[in-house]
């Protein structure tokens, strides 16, 4: 069947009921699952963002980290309390771990609780 054929039967994912497909999908994930997994893609972007990826600086940009960081930082906080200890204690240490490497990373290194994320998290050091 062509991408073309696909595209227009109703009975395909990337037809007209595709959505209702992947709102099924969706509703059959845990909510500490997809909060776990999209921190994970977060906690990836911000690494490679700070330079820890093998192409290094190619990918660095500190300006998108900070920005990444602070929303990771302040999805693990929110959510912490839904996710039992287990899981959010391994987020918090990801977050930890990307914090330090932004100020690593840094030129001029931010005050201690000035960092990103340190609004949610408190200072990182």
């Amino acid at each position: 069947m062509s991408e073309e054929d696909q595209a227009t039967r109703p009975d395909t994912p990337r037809g007209p009921s595709g959505s209702d497909d992947a709102a099924r999908d969706i509703a059959e994930v845990s909510a500490v699952e997809l909060i776990t997994t999209v921190s994970v893609h977060l906690l990836s972007a911000a690494a490679l963002r700070c330079g820890l990826a093998e192409e290094g600086e190619e990918h660095k940009d500190l300006d998108e980290a900070r920005a990444i960081i602070t929303a990771l930082a302040g999805l693990v906080t929110a959510a912490a309390p839904d996710l039992g200890d287990t899981h959010a204690r391994a987020l918090r240490d990801g977050l930890r771990s990307v914090q330090l490497a932004f100020r690593e990373a840094s030129v001029i290194p931010d005050r201690p609780g000035d960092g990103p994320g340190e609004k949610y998290t408190g200072a990182v050091t």
